[in-house]
């Protein structure tokens, strides 16, 4: 296909996805969310398939703790698939979508400033040891500060795309850390009440 001056348009479609249709760094923001959010639900599999709570300290917990788990797989690979459909010519329903990719920067931001702010307070002599900051612990850190960074490109491209107005992005940044936190919470409650763990 041509257009005006005669460029040449290459239009390259991956699973579904346009990739000329956006911004380089938005397509390289997509799928290296997707590849991290994979990567880090394996781990996970890994967990479970190796019983890594199924003694030691954690064995009276392990039922619940590979419901928790589970869940947690879940949750990332939800997080790979909207970060992947976010970058398709034309998704459906641009709202809910919105609310998602905002949802999972909010989140992923909370967790990374948090992290930050912890090693802050530990250099500081506020609390913990100097030696807890680890060249792994640092690496943790930068991995989920370089995966929020990836969905906040998602998920203003996606705002700017579709003209959302302030309602999707409110509800995906405030929403997405409450309902986290109701899982959190409520989903162990559940567990101890099925008698699949003990109370905490």
């Amino acid at each position: 296909m041509r257009y005006g001056g005669g460029s040449r348009l290459t239009v390259r479609m991956v699973a579904g996805v346009n990739e000329s249709a956006r911004p380089r760094a938005v397509v390289l923001s997509g799928w290296l969310a997707a590849v991290c959010c994979v990567g880090f639900a394996v781990v996970n599999v890994v967990f479970e398939s190796t019983g890594r709570f199924s003694d030691g300290p954690f064995a009276d917990y392990a039922a619940g703790l590979t419901v928790m788990n589970w869940l947690v797989v879940l949750l990332k690979l939800l997080g790979a698939a909207v970060a992947v459909y976010s970058l398709t010519t034309n998704p459906k329903h641009a709202d809910a979508l919105g609310v998602l990719l905002w949802g999972a920067f909010s989140l992923l931001s909370l967790y990374a400033l948090g992290s930050v702010a912890e090693a802050a307070a530990i250099l500081a002599g506020l609390t913990g040891h100097r030696d807890d900051i680890t060249l792994a612990s640092i690496a943790y850190v930068a991995f989920f500060t370089l995966l929020a960074i990836a969905f906040g490109v998602l998920a203003f491209a996606h705002s700017r795309r579709f003209d959302l107005t302030r309602r999707p992005r409110v509800l995906g940044a405030l929403g997405a850390p409450l309902v986290l936190a109701v899982l959190l919470l409520g989903v162990p409650a559940l567990l101890v009440a099925l008698g699949l763990m003990p109370s905490l």
